[in-house]
């Protein structure tokens, strides 16, 4: 079902879906994507997660997807903090859609790191599952020139006079540090999983988030590249990770699944 969020002044759009079977109150997540690359502009992100969403869903969770400002049917232009803005504002409404035993956060890329930031924001998101996240961006803050032109490029900034200050807009890509904000999440549950061959984000960032978290679940997906939506390992390993948090949450706690020989944790 497709609804709409308001983040600011910004309209966000989104999809929710229930599980076609619950016992009781179900747990829900939600689902973010990431920067769009130059092969996907931002008009065309977000396209696939509803079939994420609905697969999801039938293994027990009520799960929401949204689309970041600047980014398909949403209104805006993209900042770091309008998108951490939007990931707060989603997760919030995301509690208030019905009955549910809380809100957990799984983000891809960008959208990854920025989950951990919320997380690490609100104490009552209940844990994170990153794929492919940056631990900070500092790459983008010392080049933001170059961002601003790619993020031109690929139609998440449509407005001219848009950032009004060009010092807040890169302030922000320094500001945000995913890894910082992974120690502050204390004892809740984290999923760093990453591609071994990522060749947006190395996998150090990964190795270093989960050391910061303290015990983060690290999983090295070998081979894999960044797009790890389109991995059907990487999705196997977090249907994995939400089934144990389903039951550990109900008081059904499960043994963790083993690595397997398509993963392996480090």
């Amino acid at each position: 079902m497709e609804f709409e969020v308001t983040s600011g002044a910004e309209r966000l759009v989104g999809y929710h879906v229930d599980p076609p079977v619950s016992d009781g109150d179900p747990p829900t997540l939600v689902v973010c994507h990431g920067y769009p690359s130059g092969m996907v502009r931002s008009d065309a992100l977000g396209r696939s997660y509803p079939a994420l969403a609905d697969r999801i869903a039938n293994e027990g969770w009520r799960v929401v997807t949204f689309t970041f400002r600047g980014c398909g049917k949403s209104t805006g232009n993209f900042s770091l903090g309008g998108w951490l803005d939007d990931v707060l504002a989603v997760a919030e409404t995301a509690r208030t859609l019905a009955p549910n035993r809380g809100v957990w956060l799984a983000g891809f890329g960008t959208g990854g790191g920025l989950c951990v930031a919320a997380a690490a924001r609100r104490p009552e998101i209940r844990g994170v599952a990153v794929l492919g996240a940056p631990a900070d961006f500092a790459d983008w803050g010392a080049h933001p020139k170059r961002l601003l032109r790619h993020a031109r490029e690929v139609g998440v900034l449509t407005s001219n006079d848009f950032p009004p200050n060009v010092d807040a807009w890169t302030r922000q890509l320094r500001d945000i540090r995913p890894v910082d904000d992974a120690a502050r999440m204390g004892d809740r549950p984290l999923l760093v999983l990453h591609g071994s061959e990522d060749e947006s984000v190395p996998s150090f960032d990964a190795r270093v988030m989960a050391d910061a978290h303290g015990h983060g679940e690290l999983r090295i997906v070998s081979g894999a590249g960044h797009d790890l939506r389109h991995d059907p390992r990487a999705v196997a390993i977090l249907l994995g990770w939400l089934d144990r948090q389903r039951h550990r949450d109900s008081g059904r706690e499960q043994p963790p699944a083993s690595s397997g020989p398509e993963a392996r944790p480090v």
